[in-house]
């Protein structure tokens, strides 16, 4: 370990681990501080001084809550943060080039381990294994960073058998959780941790991305980080995917075609079965994977019938495997109810004559004719109809059930 001065912080400039982190200066201020800090006190440590006091001043700690919406890249931070703790360049705080920095970020570093659940919520036998690895000191590296992408799943009581490991970690353990915002966490969770906030990056920051990091031609780029809101990820999908396209296409007319109880109960069907369809091709390769490797492990992956003694592990992975179908159905839902918000903004931006940009520029001969048949008071209705459709699929409600009664509030009110 070396015992030389912590250089500088490294700034969010691309090369290093905070190249991918977009649009989020002042939280990648804070978080490179606490990493060279983080290094200051490793160092002084090996040299025999005393380093708590200084890494509290410069803003280290062993429990953070990054927050931002959707698409603000929670778990890219996460990531960066963790692998500017693994660096191993004596002269740069988070290189993103040392086998530390590329390991970290790719999820293979010996001492970094990120969580993220299929279930709606975190369950105690999830975090029990996460304690037991943050008990352990670090492997190769100065620090064991464990990174929880869905801290705002903890219920009480998988957030209350983690909290004493939150409150009073191992001195070489740092937890990062993730969360849409601060009040999506137990009290008692967030109050143990600094919170970093992120916002939602730019739309050209998010195209830049795309074409240094994925080569994306400059226009195409810039019409998936509007349309996509500057999610980087769907601004990605929507980049290099054409399918992924045409599905936004076909839900942006889905306003038009609701003129009657048949027609919004006909398009709610078919908005969920596309959803289904897809989440199942995604999930399909994976599912029988898992049971093939999970028939090899238990000696049953002849031809024969499956023994009783292992029918129980198998009916267990078949329920962990519809609960994941299931939750990739409800987010491909609310990817498409997203660009439902979108349209409806764009819609009420016209009505009003507001001077800013529309995220839906390319269907906007169809938001002029929505906006010509409704009112903005009407307009913001089925903005709430949208909205209330989102929160009742994160509420575990039916997705026809939930997309029905929205479609049914977005057809034209008879006069």
């Amino acid at each position: 370990m070396s015992t030389a001065a912590a250089p500088a912080a490294p700034s969010g400039a691309p090369g290093g681990v905070w190249s991918q982190v977009v649009g989020q200066e002042p939280a990648v201020a804070v978080l490179s501080r606490a990493a060279a800090a983080a290094r200051a006190a490793a160092a002084a440590t090996t040299a025999g001084a005393a380093a708590v006091a200084g890494v509290a001043a410069a803003g280290m700690t062993h429990a953070w809550l990054l927050t931002g919406p959707p698409g603000s890249g929670r778990s890219v931070a996460a990531r960066a943060f963790a692998a500017a703790l693994a660096c191993e360049d004596p002269a740069r705080v988070g290189c993103g080039t040392c086998a530390g920095c590329r390991t970290a970020l790719t999820g293979a570093h010996a001492d970094v381990t990120v969580f993220a659940t299929e279930h709606t919520w975190i369950r105690r036998q999830d975090v029990e294994p996460l304690i037991a690895t943050a008990q352990r000191r670090p492997s190769v590296g100065r620090w064991r960073v464990v990174v929880v992408e869905d801290a705002d799943r903890l219920n009480e009581t998988s957030g209350n058998v983690l909290l004493k490991t939150i409150e009073e970690p191992p001195p070489q353990t740092v937890w990062l959780l993730c969360a849409p915002a601060v009040d999506d966490v137990l009290p008692t969770i967030r109050s143990r941790a600094r919170h970093v906030p992120l916002r939602v990056p730019p739309a050209d920051a998010v195209a830049e991305l795309l074409v240094r990091r994925d080569g994306v031609d400059p226009a195409m780029a810039a019409f998936a980080a509007r349309a996509a809101q500057s999610h980087v990820g769907l601004a990605r999908r929507l980049a290099r995917d054409e399918g992924a396209r045409i599905r936004r296409r076909e839900v942006l007319r889905l306003p038009e075609r609701l003129r009657g109880v048949g027609d919004a109960v006909v398009a709610a069907g078919e908005l969920v079965e596309v959803a289904a369809e897809e989440a199942s091709a995604s999930t399909a390769e994976r599912d029988a994977r898992e049971k093939a490797e999970l028939m090899r492990s238990l000696g049953a992956d002849g031809p024969s019938p499956v023994p009783p003694a292992v029918r129980a592990q198998v009916r267990a992975l078949e329920e962990d495997q519809k609960r994941r179908a299931r939750r990739a159905q409800n987010d491909v839902l609310d990817r498409a109810l997203v660009d439902l918000l979108g349209f409806y903004r764009d819609v009420l931006v016209v009505q009003l004559g507001a001077p800013v940009e529309l995220v839906n520029g390319d269907v906007a001969a169809a938001l002029r004719r929505a906006a010509a048949e409704c009112s903005p008071e009407e307009t913001v209705r089925r903005t709430e109809a949208v909205q209330l459709a989102r929160e009742r699929l994160a509420q575990n409600v039916a997705p026809l059930l939930a997309v029905e009664a929205m479609a049914l509030q977005l057809r034209p009110r008879e006069r």
